[in-house]
């Protein structure tokens, strides 16, 4: 009787076993199918409004809109524009399109838009404008110039003077509000209390066309660090898959600047660094023990024996910051050096630009004592 009983009860505790697994299968199920559903239904309105801002706000408009695009916007600034003047349906959508199909090179100017017309259709109208008037000045920044030297070349055609836009450019209000803008480009690492000036590498040398006397040193430097942004956020893919930061890319673009004259020996001199990098070797460059000190052609022994911050000689490791601003080809280096079957591990590099590179330091004493009084005769020639 008792085992009757028992088989009875193992019976029922089995299939109220069975039931329950049947009820959580059932929840289960209804739980994933909600999910699926629920992420099939995003998916879908997701792409049904991407496509839709990328057509035309009103497919059937004929209304012709004049819109102006002043000097110096930014891709937002475009964005919100044509946004507020119903050209486009969403400003994030033109700034996640212009980001993926790269686009670039807009065209300040006065420009006569459609609703009717694609967002593809609108950017390619923005990339063919005509300047609404002829610059008042054209100002080269030379590459390789620090931003102290950049403050001086502004300040003789603008209405401000070079402690003005030192002093701007090292606020760290401002700073912090680019920072802000530019996520991609600028990090809290420029904030560092051992670095001279914070946007030192981040102003990019080029020739640029000044429409407003009155240009104030916030619309210089945020003009400035938006072309390095741009041509930063094209390699970003490439940045990722190096080593180092943004920062760390432009401090060593900034130090092949400086020592690399030919666009040839730039990856040579890169992969130098690289290789000394990782058999933990000081980088020893010269300039990095200049950076800071009044100009000069030949560095001294007493110069190598300055700690600072930036001196190779003395830091182990990169400067803590850029020390000048790079060109895109020493930035480009840095992502594509010369390769690892480039060993050396030592160049110096004469006043004409001729770079010899060698393996030990005996050979590398020896072609520096050959032609090391080359620069002293140009530091000579300099004073005179």
């Amino acid at each position: 009787m008792e085992k009757e009983q028992a088989k009875e009860q193992l019976e029922q505790d089995l299939s109220s076993r069975a039931s329950e697994a049947r009820i959580v299968r059932k929840v289960v199920f209804y739980v994933i199918s909600f999910l699926l559903l629920f992420f099939a239904i995003t998916i879908f309105f997701g792409y049904s409004y991407v496509k839709s801002a990328l057509g035309p706000v009103d497919e059937d408009s004929e209304e012709q809109i004049e819109v102006e695009i002043p000097l110096g916007s930014t891709s937002t600034d475009i964005a919100n524009i044509l946004e507020e003047h119903g050209l486009i349906k969403d400003a994030r959508i033109f700034r996640f399109y212009i980001k993926f199909k790269n686009e670039v090179n807009f065209q300040a100017g006065q420009y006569t838009l459609s609703p009717s017309m694609t967002l593809a259709e609108t950017v390619k109208e923005l990339q063919t404008g005509k300047l609404i008037e002829e610059p008042i000045f054209r100002i080269t920044i030379p590459e390789g110039k620090t931003l102290e030297e950049i403050a001086q070349l502004f300040s003789k055609k603008l209405s401000f003077s070079p402690e003005e836009f030192i002093e701007t450019a090292d606020d760290e209000i401002f700073v912090k509000q680019l920072i802000e803008s530019y996520p991609n480009l600028l990090s809290e690492e420029i904030l560092n209390d051992d670095i001279y000036h914070p946007l030192e590498g981040y102003l990019f040398a080029a020739t640029y066309d000044i429409f407003d006397e009155a240009m104030t040193p916030e619309a210089v430097i945020t003009m400035m660090v938006e072309k390095t942004n741009e041509l930063i956020e094209q390699r970003m893919d490439e940045i990722e898959a190096s080593d180092f930061s943004v920062h760390e890319i432009l401090t060593l673009a900034s130090i092949i600047e400086r020592e690399a004259k030919f666009s040839e020996d730039r990856p040579k001199v890169s992969q130098v660094y690289l290789n000394r990098l990782k058999k933990n070797m000081k980088l020893q460059s010269d300039i990095t023990a200049f950076y800071g000190l009044p100009h000069k052609a030949v560095v001294t022994y007493e110069d190598l024996e300055v700690k600072t911050p930036y001196n190779t000689y003395i830091i182990n490791g990169l400067p803590v910051g850029p020390i000048s601003s790079p060109s895109i080809e020493s930035i480009d280096a840095v992502l594509h050096p010369e390769g690892e079957d480039f060993t050396k591990l030592y160049y110096f590099s004469r006043p004409s630009g001729e770079t010899f590179y060698s393996d030990t330091l005996e050979e590398h004493n020896a072609i520096k004592e050959q032609y090391r009084h080359e620069w002293y005769e140009l530091e000579n020639e300099s004073k005179n």
